[in-house]
């Protein structure tokens, strides 16, 4: 699934809305995926929250233009693997062009609910569960690749609970719709930020339950969260 940037969304759409919504804003997600302040310090705490070493494999579900995959790549060094798995093209196309110089990178089509990958050290995903039907589910799936002593690391943006965050909310309720595909729809079933709010309470209660050692950290005015655990 297309995740990294700013468009973790909770909407529920057909394959062809998302391929083209995603496709049609790649090169704006990527230019936000780089350039948006501490962005950088984000990136650099999830990939360190991998637990990487030299040699080890990642994978990255929902990579996006592939804005994380030098970090990660940085951590497992030339004689490890990066695997980013998405399922938009115009955004693989972008991470194919973003990281071409790394021959140990490697970006395929996938879902991320059924990774092409039959082993790894860890798996990153950043801004995916908001968007996926089952995200406890995925999170399971992911804890059962990388098996006992795996890790698992996941980063989303939700609600702040922090004594500030009615203001802060008010701006991600408004950013939550605009990236929702279709943008044009002005009334939702179930709002949009109330179903993101619970997928992500879900995915990373659940990475808790399957964790032995974890680590919880809040950035961006309690706007994202990112937690990683060591699988049990």
């Amino acid at each position: 699934m297309t995740a990294d940037g700013a468009d973790e969304t909770g909407g529920d759409t057909g394959e062809e809305d998302a391929q083209d919504f995603y496709g049609r804003w790649a090169r704006l997600y990527d230019l936000l995926a780089r350039k948006t302040p501490g962005i950088t310090t984000l990136r650099t705490r999830a990939a360190a929250a991998c637990r990487l070493e030299p040699g080890d494999t990642v994978v990255e579900m929902g990579c996006g233009t592939g804005a994380n995959l030098p970090y990660l790549r940085e951590r497992v060094g030339p004689e490890g693997t990066v695997v980013g798995v998405d399922f938009t093209r115009p955004v693989l196309e972008r991470a194919r062009e973003l990281t071409a110089e790394y021959d140990n990178v490697h970006v395929v089509r996938g879902d991320a609910t059924a990774p092409p990958v039959v082993d790894a050290d860890a798996v990153l995903a950043t801004f995916v569960v908001g968007m996926l039907a089952d995200p406890a589910g995925a999170v399971d799936d992911w804890c059962d690749l990388v098996g006992t002593g795996g890790h698992v690391v996941l980063v989303n943006a939700a609600r702040s609970r922090e004594w500030y965050g009615p203001p802060v909310n008010a701006v991600f309720r408004a950013v939550v719709v605009l990236s929702t595909p279709p943008t044009t729809k002005l009334r939702y079933e179930t709002s949009p930020h109330d179903r993101l709010d619970e997928r992500i309470d879900a995915a990373h209660g659940r990475l808790r339950d399957r964790s032995a050692a974890i680590a919880h950290e809040s950035h961006a005015l309690g706007v994202v969260r990112l937690t990683g655990g060591r699988v049990r």
